[in-house]
């Protein structure tokens, strides 16, 4: 009868109204008064002090289920320190989520891998757990247009922000304008430190146009700035082999791959498109060569061992 005494010495006030009984499990009755009065309201008050809301709002039908069930006052906190703990780590992800700036709220759960044949499902898993961040690796996700790589980024960012880690998402063309904005302004100095200071850093759509000289050596310094102190997604529609079209210069481009080659989890997404089949549409019989162009696998194929001899490259090795 523990928590019967406890409902009755917190809960209680002068003029309470009238005791709603429960019973417990053994039958026996276990009254619990509702608050009310001045006490009731140094309590909310005391509560929102604490900022527990959850506590303030749900305490009284904690209560009430707990004195029906027949559970003592340990258990009646632990359930309320629950459901607090809940609502705040909710809130927490939902800020995460908002300050990340999705272009489109896309999860994993809503992929359809079969869509994507080449896609290495149990590579996506694996890194939808987050450890990698941890461990300050980075992912390139390249495959042609419409094959899910947006999707795919933003998935796994979600994933982050759902186990607590702060992303920043962009796509290139935005960060180096954003970049060159800010150096121009005299701010550069403090959106550096705000791309350094998230754990997940996404940049989408790297190779729709080549970046101007300026531009890409202010996207190599985001991404030497962030080795080996945080992550990274990267998604192109080109093959690593053809980034330096999009940087003008080989020797950056060993660069930036060099800073990018530390645990570097490389996905490559071929295949027809990822949004077509799921409006329904199919490519006309004369874009044939078209697609094969943009999605076929023999594109990419060159993907893994160009980074490896661009790693060696720029490690002063000859490629093997």
């Amino acid at each position: 009868m523990a928590f019967a005494k406890l409902s009755s010495s917190l809960l209680a006030c002068k003029e309470a109204p009238p005791a709603r009984q429960a019973r417990n499990p053994i039958g026996a009755e276990i009254a619990f008064v509702s608050p009310a009065g001045e006490e009731a309201r140094l309590l909310v008050e005391h509560l929102r002090a604490l900022r527990l809301p959850a506590f303030s709002r749900e305490y009284e039908a904690v209560a009430l289920q707990c004195a029906a069930e027949g559970l003592d006052h340990l258990r009646f906190l632990l359930r309320l320190a629950q459901r607090e703990v809940e609502e705040r780590q909710a809130r927490r992800v939902e800020r995460l989520v908002k300050q990340a700036r999705f272009p489109a709220p896309k999860s994993l759960e809503g992929f359809d891998f079969a869509a994507i044949p080449s896609l290495d499902k149990q590579l996506v898993l694996q890194l939808a757990e987050c450890e990698w961040i941890a461990w300050r690796e980075n992912v390139i996700a390249v495959g042609g247009l419409g094959t899910g790589k947006t999707h795919l980024a933003i998935g796994l960012g979600l994933a982050a922000c759902r186990k607590g880690l702060s992303v920043e998402f962009f796509t290139a063309a935005a960060l180096v304008n954003e970049l060159v904005e800010a150096r121009a302004e005299r701010r550069i100095t403090r959106l550096q430190r705000r791309l350094d200071a998230c754990r997940l850093l996404i940049i989408d759509e790297l190779g729709y146009a080549p970046l101007p000289p300026a531009g890409a050596e202010l996207f190599f310094e985001v991404v030497s700035r962030r080795c080996e102190r945080g992550s990274m997604i990267i998604t192109s529609d080109l093959p690593i082999a053809e980034w330096t079209l999009v940087f003008g210069s080989e020797r950056l481009t060993s660069a930036l791959l060099d800073r990018l080659s530390w645990r570097l989890h490389i996905i490559e997404m071929n295949g027809e498109s990822y949004r077509l089949e799921h409006r329904g549409r199919h490519a006309p019989e004369h874009a044939g060569d078209e697609a094969g162009e943009e999605g076929s696998p023999s594109r990419f194929s060159t993907v893994a061992p160009f980074a490896r001899g661009m790693m060696h490259l720029a490690a002063g090795q000859e490629a093997p």
